[in-house]
């Protein structure tokens, strides 16, 4: 335990360190003006009404980081030295905290009364879970705390994630050629969503009602709407110009679908794993959820700074745009 402690420490010291190199090596790139610091945010989440953005460091020993908007400073906060850790008894089933091996991957925060909000996020590492944390505004940095987790089914690995209003949760199982969303409620466990099979599902969003999921279609370059709940399943979908990742509610009603997208089919995996992507780009498009028409608003090509954006969020005039493969960045872009 002291050497884990240790080891916390000196990368939480040195992740502080490379925010203020980063402050001053941030420069632009093409249309995009960069934010520096966190490694690998895969997934964003920004607190209602706040500056403060929330990133998942998709890494091996990742970080959750809190990133200020105003100052585009961030801090990684989990797992930290001085974590807290208070199981609510919903989560009663969930064998303890875990900091070892923390591996975050996508994010969805539930809005709360008095300033105090739900964290979902998936886990993998040590083991493989929807994590879930209690974030509180305070005057300065806001404060976290681990209250508990869901253990994923067995053979399942989740990808993204989001709450329904009866306080459950769902969450996608990316798998290629056939994955699918799975919900789960307390005294329950999971179950596969009837309908929701398709070609490697990554993002997900739930209408305020929880009458509809909106998936979005790696494998299928699409957004697919599915109907939950209902006594038939409805499936509709709408093709988009790249491989969808991460979706989020725009402040109109309309989703922001944020993904990547190559010349060849392979493309995606050449780039990741040998960092060349000639070709490849970040593209974000808007959905207008109700009618399913799409309008590409970002194509952004791959650098050596950045190479595959895979969320994408309105904070303020902008729309911020994570990534993964160790970049070290935030892609900021006008919004328009």
């Amino acid at each position: 335990m002291k050497q884990v402690i240790l080891r916390l420490l000196c990368v939480f010291i040195s992740t502080l360190g490379w925010n203020a190199y980063a402050a001053e090596e941030c420069e632009a790139r093409g249309e995009a003006q960069f934010l520096c610091g966190p490694i690998s945010p895969e997934d964003l989440a920004q607190i209602p009404n706040s500056s403060w953005v929330i990133a998942s460091g998709m890494e091996d020993d990742g970080y959750l980081y809190f990133i200020n908007s105003d100052d585009l400073n961030s801090v990684p906060v989990y797992p930290s030295v001085d974590a807290n850790h208070q199981l609510n008894e919903f989560y009663e089933q969930c064998p303890g905290p875990l900091v070892s091996g923390f591996r975050p991957h996508g994010v969805s925060l539930i809005p709360g009364r008095n300033e105090i909000h739900t964290l979902l996020v998936v886990r993998h590492g040590d083991r493989e879970s929807i994590e879930v944390f209690e974030v509180q505004e305070t005057a300065g940095t806001p404060e976290i705390t681990w209250i508990g987790c869901v253990i994923a089914p067995d053979g399942i690995v989740f990808n993204s994630v989001v709450a329904t209003p009866e306080r459950g949760i769902a969450a996608t199982h990316m798998n290629l050629p056939v994955g699918a969303v799975y919900e789960w409620h307390r005294g329950e466990g999971w179950e596969q969503v009837p309908g929701s099979e398709s070609a490697g599902p990554n993002g997900i969003e739930i209408s305020a009602d929880g009458n509809w999921f909106f998936i979005g279609g790696w494998g299928t370059r699409s957004i697919i709407k599915l109907s939950r709940g209902q006594n038939n399943v409805i499936v509709d979908s709408v093709n988009l110009p790249h491989h969808v990742d991460n979706v989020r509610w725009a402040s109109d009603g309309s989703l922001l679908a944020a993904g990547h997208v190559g010349p060849q089919a392979d493309s995606i995996v050449t780039c990741l794993s040998q960092q060349r992507c000639n070709g490849v780009s970040t593209r974000v498009t808007r959905v207008d959820a109700n009618n399913l028409t799409v309008r590409q608003i970002i194509d952004y090509p791959s650098n050596p700074l950045f190479l595959l954006g895979t969320v994408a969020i309105e904070v303020g005039d902008e729309v911020w745009v994570g990534g993964i493969a160790g970049s070290n960045r935030i892609a900021r872009f006008d919004y328009r």
